[in-house]
């Protein structure tokens, strides 16, 4: 993961080019979440609910590439129990706006 501690993320594809983004849980739950993409400045917007927006900056070409062919992107929230393996809280679809 990238970033700092609790606001670090990362991208994986898939063997069939799909993305997940992995982050970890904030404290508000996700309600008709959606990601606005900037392909020209390599970055997105994650809006998680009406009040709550996770900005994601200096997206790889590769991540980038992939997500041109994506309608929505897999997103995984992880808990932040330290010393323990991560545990998902959240996983849902956020639909993919340019």
């Amino acid at each position: 993961m990238s970033q700092g501690k609790f606001d670090s993320y990362d991208f994986l594809i898939d063997e069939d080019d799909e993305v997940m983004l992995l982050l970890y849980a904030k404290e508000s739950k996700p309600e008709d979440p959606y990601m606005v993409i900037d392909f020209d400045n390599k970055s997105a917007e994650l809006y998680r609910n009406g009040s709550d927006c996770v900005v994601i900056n200096d997206i790889s070409e590769d991540i980038l590439s992939a997500l041109r062919l994506e309608d929505s992107i897999l997103v995984c929230e992880l808990s932040r129990d330290e010393g323990e393996e991560a545990k998902i809280i959240y996983a849902y679809e956020a639909q993919i706006e340019i």
